[in-house]
């Protein structure tokens, strides 16, 4: 049947041969079938051709090993698409649908649809065996036609993937089926004739060798086209395995399959531009009707691609070779000791630092449990089981016991490790010696209950402290409050004092103002020390400060008769530090320089860029000077370098807390003196650009806009809450001087209380330490009832510490005043308190200290 089809496409369209020679030669090789039977019979391609519907119509001996049916199995029976992956085909016709722009259904029209339409098709797909098996194959597609062009079927040649595509086999039905395997550009088909002259040379040849059909047949053979080493090389092979001499040559490509023996062998083929690439050859005798051999039919595939992936597989392997080789240097190299084990705990691997901790070799430790070298193998059994559940630990601490008995304590830092597919592995540890940071640890832990016991005493004694100064402090104040306050109503008193009176009140009170101030310093002091000095680190204008301290020290030069100079107002220097903190240092220097220099002497201060980023502000007096060795106990606490016996005042504590405000702001300290000439004290703070102009503006028209003391313009009712006589006395006395104001007392706050619900004085004047409930605690009721939460608080009180400020402030009263008392501000306090009674008191409250 095949013969009779076959014939027509060698023939034009009357019947009568072409007429060349090569067509004749052709046409005898088609006539006998050999060259149909060596394509049909060829067990290297499955062939599987179909009617039009798809249903198989021809099965090759190739389908039949490859997919294990028999042709009688499915001829007339099945589609390809039935022992194709049902997956794979609704994929690919998913894909072809959104290719080619129209619905295509699953099934056989996905597996041929292009065919149909005249496209080349190629695709890959699995198949499925008649025992379920599965393998991957490369199919070529082509449509069947018949003389008018007509779609009779298609041929569906495969060749088995897994063995990296070992042949292609061809399948002829009909002239159609013939064209479709020489025509096709994927394989090159070369036909010879017995002796090896080339017959055929297809598309696949031409696309594949860079040569035309008719530049090599009738011309050459086959080897002529082949790498002649690897030709001679081959025969040499050949005689060696079959035992019989083969000439190096075409005889040495075709000769096993003259022998009946399936041939598929691996050469280099030369283009014709010289370029050569490797191939997979595979080869079949022609046989006539009486089996006797008419020429040799040569399939090749390039073979480049896979030889490339081969090439790159050996570097890979050498890299990987490379990879664990540095990667078991860097195991080996590890100051710790590093082992792997398996889920199970079996050590799998461990490096030298593992076997000298051990006392074992790595053989004996590979494949042993890990538990086994520990004191405590539950707990080294227990660290493994946490890996895996928790995929890692850290400084799990274990005691190695080495086969000599040797214990070392290590911490092990363990992951889990998994190969490529993430299938876990096991577990990767790393062991480090902590013995010794274990000894130190522990000679630090009992240092440190040492140091926690001394920083306990210390804390105690620091405790201790600052009660005692501030109980001192409250017990000063109390009755330097009745003694500052009455002298000060006796010296304003009407009538007025006597000249006599007059000179001893000023002593009273040049006396408790110097009290007051010896107190306050030993608070600063303490402060500074404690390190609970408040900051408010800004730009600071030296100009603004330098001509608020010399209003301010003036005074004190003039009743000594010395002479100040200062730098001009517009001096442009900022520094970056806390205002008040600046001039209360500026303030204890130029005081020193005045107290301390002869009569009618200068001081003169000075405002320099002395190095890059600081300002220096120098204080310079043309007192006594200082010896070297005076020089060295200067900034000492309470040290007044032999002016205890002197005339002038003082406690030796201002130089240190001016010392360590500025080291505090970042900045430095120094003197330079000589006897009989003088000294120039200095300080050095960070230079910073001035504020803008425009905030300079509006912090001024804040200021400008903020409240004066509004005087009253009727009477107001102040209650005050005192149990001290004195202190109640010496307040009764001051009010007694404003008619315009009504005084309520109370000695306690519980009556406190009551006074206030029942009267709603304007403003309310309360003690801190008071007997029944405090301060605080009659604030936090009076803010708590309606009828009272508007009058406004102040506290008066001799507990005088920053932090007793602090929360007298934060608890909510107006002013914080602190005894003794200065009349005049006193009453400006009161003035204001009474201006914003009923009113919102947010962001009004604020200290007032006497110093």
């Amino acid at each position: 049947m095949f013969k009779n089809i076959l014939k027509p496409s060698f023939l034009n369209p009357t019947g009568t041969p072409e007429g060349s020679v090569e067509l004749r030669r052709q046409e005898a090789l088609l006539k006998a079938g050999a060259l149909q039977d060596a394509i049909l019979n060829s067990q290297n391609f499955s062939s599987i051709a179909t009617d039009e519907k798809g249903v198989i119509q021809l099965f090759n001996v190739g389908a039949e090993r490859m997919l294990g049916y028999e042709a009688d199995e499915v001829v007339n029976k099945i589609t390809p698409a039935d022992i194709s992956d049902p997956q794979e085909v609704v994929a690919r016709a998913e894909a072809l649908s959104i290719e080619l722009g129209t619905p295509i259904t699953p099934g056989f029209e996905a597996l041929v649809f292009k065919a149909s339409r005249g496209i080349e098709d190629i695709y890959e797909l699995t198949y499925f065996r008649k025992d379920g098996s599965r393998f991957p194959a490369v199919v070529s597609v082509t449509a069947l036609r018949d003389a008018q062009d007509a779609i009779i079927g298609y041929l569906l040649i495969g060749t088995d993937n897994t063995a990296r595509k070992q042949a292609e086999e061809a399948l002829l039905k009909a002239g159609a089926l013939q064209n479709a395997i020489f025509n096709s550009a994927n394989f090159s088909s070369i036909a010879t004739d017995a002796k090896g002259v080339i017959q055929i040379f297809n598309v696949g040849a031409e696309r594949m060798l860079g040569y035309l059909a008719d530049d090599v047949m009738n011309k050459i053979t086959p080897a002529d086209i082949s790498d002649p080493l690897e030709v001679v090389v081959r025969a040499k092979a050949l005689s060696a395995e079959l035992g019989t001499p083969i000439t190096p040559g075409f005889e040495a490509l075709v000769f096993k399959a003259s022998r009946g023996i399936e041939d598929i062998y691996e050469l280099t083929y030369i283009r014709k531009d010289g370029s050569r690439f490797p191939a997979i050859v595979s080869v079949t005798a022609l046989r006539d009707d009486q089996d006797a051999i008419i020429g040799y039919l040569l399939i090749g595939t390039d073979n480049t691609a896979r030889k490339q992936v081969e090439e790159e597989q050996k570097k890979l392997d050498q890299r990987l070779r490379d990879q664990q080789f540095y990667t078991r240097s860097l195991i080996e190299s590890n100051i710790d000791a590093i082992m792997t084990t398996d889920p199970a705990g079996i050590i799998t691997d461990v490096n030298k630092q593992m076997e000298a901790l051990t006392d074992c070799t790595r053989d004996e430790l590979i494949g042993a449990p890990f538990k086994n070298y520990f004191t405590d193998p539950e707990r080294a059994e227990t660290g493994i089981k946490r890996v895996l559940s928790e995929k890692k630990i850290t400084n799990y601490e274990l005691t190695v016991r080495a086969r000599d008995g040797m214990e070392t304590v290590v911490s092990y830092n363990a992951t889990t490790f998994y190969d490529r597919d993430r299938k876990l592995q096991g577990v990767f540890a790393a062991a480090r010696d902590v013995t010794e940071r274990k000894r130190l640890d522990q000679v630090l832990q009992e240092k440190n209950v040492e140091l926690e016991i001394a920083k306990s005493v210390a804390e105690k004694a620091n405790l201790a402290k600052s009660e005692f100064l501030s109980s001192m402090s409250h017990e000063l104040r109390s009755p330097l409050n009745a003694i500052l306050g009455f002298s000060q109503l006796m010296e304003s008193d009407s009538p007025p004092p006597t000249t006599s009176q007059k000179e001893s009140i000023a002593k009273i009170l040049q006396a408790g103002w110097h009290l007051l101030k010896l107190i306050d310093e030993i608070l600063d002091l303490a402060k500074v020390e404690s390190g609970h000095v408040p900051l408010s680190q800004e730009p600071v204008s030296l100009a603004e400060v330098m001509l608020e301290c010399q209003g301010m020290i003036e005074p004190q030069a003039q009743q000594r008769d010395i002479q100040m100079t200062f730098p001009p107002p517009d001096i442009p220097y900022f520094v970056r530090a806390d205002r008040t903190r600046v001039k209360q240092v500026l303030i204890n220097l130029l005081s020193n320089a005045i107290k301390y220099n002869i009569m009618h002497g200068t001081v003169g201060v000075e405002c320099t860029q002395n190095s890059p980023g600081h300002i220096r502000v120098s204080i310079r007096d043309t007192g006594g000077g200082l010896a070297p060795e005076k020089l060295a106990q200067l900034f000492q606490p309470f040290n007044r370098l032999g002016q205890e016996n002197g005339v002038e005042e003082g406690t030796g504590i201002g130089l240190v807390v001016a010392k360590r405000l500025v080291e505090l702001m970042g900045g430095v300290i120094g003197v330079e003196s000589a006897v009989g000439v003088g000294s120039v004290f200095w300080f050095e703070l960070l230079a910073i650009a001035g504020p803008h102009l425009s905030e300079v503006d509006s912090e001024a028209e804040a200021l400008a806009q903020q409240p004066s003391p509004i005087r009253r313009e009727r009477h107001h009712t102040l209650l005050y809450v005192e149990d001290n006589p004195a202190n109640l006395n010496l307040v009764e006395q001051i009010i007694a001087r404003h008619p315009d104001i009504r005084l309520l007392t109370a000695v306690n706050g519980r009556s406190g209380i009551d006074i206030a619900c029942s009267s709603q004085p304007d403003t309310i004047l309360m003690d801190i330490n008071l007997p029944g409930i405090n301060g605080f605690e009659a604030l936090k009721i009076l803010r708590s009832d309606p009828a009272t939460a508007h009058i406004p608080v102040i506290a008066l009180s001799a507990n005088a510490m920053p932090l007793d400020i602090d929360n007298g402030l934060k608890a909510g009263f107006f002013r914080y005043i602190t005894k003794p008392i200065k009349v005049k501000e006193f009453m400006e306090a009161i003035d204001m308190a009474m201006a914003s009674a009923g009113k919102p008191s947010e962001g009004t409250n604020k200290v007032t200290e006497y110093p």
